[in-house]
């Protein structure tokens, strides 16, 4: 077992090296799905007092064949770490809304976290499921979120307009509300010890997020064909689906913004058996420095069968730099 032969006393896991492993590819995965009047990143030195409010706020869950962690830092945890003793960070489940409005109320900012239980729900019922949960061998019956979490966040967002939604979820949502209402939205999913600290960083800058949507979220279940009828063509997936959606496959917003100019081929037209390469400028016009995703779809003309309106062919993520000058060239 070369394993036996690990220098140290320590568990590698343990280290410094995976720790930060662990939080970059958990940054990584953060997707920015609404930022109203740039309300983020938050800046902690004007800050005074934040109220941390939900069922996620303060656990870590770990979906199937995740395996343990050996440790594991909330999101409660991640913003007292990152916001340090000069801002005061109060926690609230989901017990009772009056706690949590008022908690809101009298804070600076709100940060709701919800989303789904990934191996069952309710916490304490692995036996009972609401319909808008599902996990291997159970299926979603609706997409929307439950009542109870859509009240909640309907509550904290009357009682202070800054609020954010951060939904940790294994699938997407029908958050249509949500979208309209609230002015700040992440979404993540489960299974990263390093939860806390990646989602502390995205909402205080420290990382810009980049992460895309890796399927297509549609405004409402009406919008999908039956569930039985398996034939794609007919408005499943992106490729397929013909309805205005919630938001898009490969959808991501980004604290910077990007420029893209002088597209060009490589050839005018190719065979089948032929190759083209697309390119592309991309420049970094904001403030920030941040990645971007490049994504090339592509469709066939003219088709006599059915084709994809749209499919994914090559993507690339470029680093975009800020200089005191401005912009620089992104790589």
């Amino acid at each position: 077992m070369p394993y036996e032969k690990i220098a140290g006393t320590e568990e590698p896991w343990y280290g410094e090296k995976s720790k930060a492993l662990a939080r970059k590819v958990t940054q990584e995965s953060i997707v920015l799905l609404k930022n109203s009047d740039s309300l983020l990143p938050l800046d902690k030195s004007k800050l005074r007092s934040i109220a941390v409010i939900g069922p996620f706020g303060d656990r870590v869950f770990i979906d199937s064949y995740a395996g343990i962690p050996p440790y594991s830092v909330t999101p409660l945890e991640g913003i007292r770490n990152k916001v340090g003793p000069n801002v005061r960070v109060r926690f609230v489940p989901n017990d009772t809304h009056s706690n949590a409005v008022n908690l809101a109320a009298e804070s600076d900012i709100a940060i709701v976290f919800v989303g789904n239980h990934p191996t069952y729900y309710p916490l304490n019922e692995p036996c009972t499921m609401l319909p808008n949960e599902g996990k291997e061998a159970l299926d979603r019956k609706a997409i929307d979120l439950d009542q109870a979490q859509l009240s909640l966040i309907r509550s904290v967002k009357e009682a202070n307009a800054k609020t954010i939604v951060v939904l940790i979820s294994s699938f997407p949502y029908a958050i249509g509300w949500v979208q309209e209402n609230v002015p700040a939205i992440l979404h993540m999913s489960h299974t990263s010890q390093e939860e806390g600290n990646a989602v502390a960083d995205v909402l205080f800058g420290d990382y810009n997020p980049a992460g895309r949507l890796a399927a297509t979220w549609v405004k409402s279940l009406d919008d999908l064909p039956p569930m039985m009828d398996y034939d794609i063509r007919k408005g499943r997936t992106y490729m397929y689906f013909k309805g205005q959606p919630l938001y898009a496959f490969g959808f991501g917003l980004s604290y910077t913004t990007f420029e893209y100019s002088n597209l060009r081929t490589s050839a005018d037209s190719i065979n089948a058996a032929g190759e083209v390469a697309v390119s592309v400028d991309v420049k970094n016009t904001g403030t920030r420095a941040g990645d971007e995703v490049v994504q090339l779809y592509v469709k066939r003309l003219n088709s006599a069968v059915a084709r994809p309106i749209k499919q994914l062919r090559d993507l690339i993520a470029s680093r975009c730099g800020r200089t005191r000058q401005g912009p620089s060239g992104c790589r």
